[in-house]
């Protein structure tokens, strides 16, 4: 079987023993006391292992988790985990999800595991914590003048010959600098880049135009400290972004990656693989259509696909932007999240309140979805005539309607909306089973 571009076979020592680093390091988290830092775990679970709590199997209903607490779905995860994976090998993708989303090890073992090349990320803390987890493939979705980052990242791929960087370049004033500060470093080995093509005239960052681009990567070819390794961009950011602007976007994408192998600036490189690289969460189905159509190069090119929020999913955002609502033939992910909080008021038959807020529950995009009821006997129902209106600090307003049956004390789950803003909020989060037994526990590093 052909290995993708890229791909390294780990036979050798070096490679073992970094495998092996990273090894230690995931169980390592399994090491972590259990004690304040963690809301919604047990306090009788106080000074036990991660390790030794999970392996105790409690339930997240009656083991003695407080409220409020996020769970995050064992069997709706690996079923988004497998999901993806099909995907992307379907399309002859290579896919680096976007970490930044959850910010969680595991999290980046299990996507690598399930066929990732590696992890995007956005700013150099992230690149650390993923080195320390022994991710060896990062994307930096941004472009990086930091002159300490880029002292760090030199340092990193001097001392590691496995570790494979990438990071957008979108000026020259940019490329200056990152020379700069890698010459001042000593690199001995140059940082790959990728000209970022904006969006749109009104989009984030990037190059707005393709003969800008093409200056920016000339004045990389112009100094030994880093390489020209491709082109990128980001899809999601196209002003009035639909079907026909979206493919239109990426179709000058893909042409401009042509444009740039014509006039031989790949060669001048001397790569044996171009990246071509876009995807957000919401058009992946263009990307993969349009990067079809990308013409054969001088070099085998590597697709490179970078959806993160597939991992949680979630019940409202991305829900309802998914591509696979678009081609459903393709599958469809899980809402894997659901915060559960407890009824602490009922001032009227119109209103309650519960105890997760703002601290507790993404709302940059959405409010949480009331969805089932847990009553004190055990017993769930739909949380009929019951919508969350409004987030306090630590509280969450309801509107009851006539019918709701909502007593205090009940516990009230709800969806959550945009799961780059959940996991944050959550440093350590229980993963259930369908019947509620918690199996495992996701740490994240914001």
């Amino acid at each position: 079987m052909a290995l993708a571009p890229g791909t390294d076979t780990g036979t050798d020592t070096g490679t073992a023993a970094r495998t092996d680093a990273r090894t230690d390091a995931l169980a390592r988290l399994a090491e972590e006391r259990v004690d304040h830092r963690f809301k919604g775990l047990p306090p009788d679970a106080y000074g036990l292992t991660v390790g030794e709590l999970t392996a105790q199997r409690r339930d997240l209903f009656t083991g003695g988790f407080t409220t409020p607490v996020l769970a995050l779905s064992a069997e709706r995860l690996e079923h988004n985990l497998r999901l993806m994976e099909t995907y992307a090998a379907r399309h002859g993708l290579l896919f680096a999800p976007h970490g930044k989303t959850s910010m969680a090890p595991r999290l980046f073992q299990r996507q690598i595991e399930h066929g990732a090349w590696g992890i995007t990320l956005a700013v150099p803390h992230q690149v650390r914590v993923a080195r320390a987890f022994g991710v060896r493939r990062v994307f930096l979705a941004n472009e990086l003048v930091d002159a300490a980052a880029l002292r760090w990242i030199a340092a990193e791929q001097d001392s590691d010959p496995e570790f494979r960087f990438l990071c957008y370049v979108d000026s020259v004033r940019g490329v200056e600098l990152m020379d700069a500060a890698l010459r001042e470093a000593g690199a001995a080995r140059p940082v790959d880049v990728v000209v970022e093509l904006a969006a749109g005239a009104g989009a984030r960052t990037g190059v707005r135009t393709e003969a800008e681009c093409a200056v920016v990567a000339d004045a990389v070819q112009a100094v030994p400290s880093l390489r020209l390794a491709g082109v990128a961009g980001y899809e999601g950011e196209v002003p009035d972004a639909g079907p026909e602007k979206v493919r239109a976007w990426l179709r000058r994408l893909v042409a401009l990656a042509a444009d740039f192998d014509a006039a031989g600036r790949f060669a001048a490189a001397g790569l044996d693989e171009i990246v071509v690289s876009a995807g957000g969460s919401a058009w992946f189905d263009a990307v993969a259509d349009v990067f079809a159509e990308l013409p054969a190069l001088s070099v085998p090119v590597l697709k490179l696909l970078r959806s993160g929020a597939y991992v949680s999913h979630d019940d409202g955002h991305y829900r309802e932007i998914t591509p696979f609502n678009r081609v459903p033939e393709e599958g469809a992910l899980e809402p894997a999240f659901r915060l559960w909080s407890q009824v602490v008021s009922r001032p009227s038959p119109e209103q309650a309140f519960t105890n997760a807020g703002k601290r507790d529950a993404a709302y940059d995009l959405h409010l949480p979805f009331a969805q089932v009821i847990r009553g004190g006997d055990g017993a769930e129902r739909p949380a009929t005539g019951v919508e969350v209106t409004g987030l306090s600090d630590q509280h969450a307003w309801l509107r009851t309607a006539p019918a709701a049956e909502l007593e205090v004390g009940d516990w009230v789950g709800m969806g959550l909306s945009h799961p780059c803003t959940s996991f944050d909020k959550w440093q350590l989060i229980p993963v259930t089973e369908a019947d509620g037994t918690v199996v495992d526990y996701v740490r994240t590093f914001f």
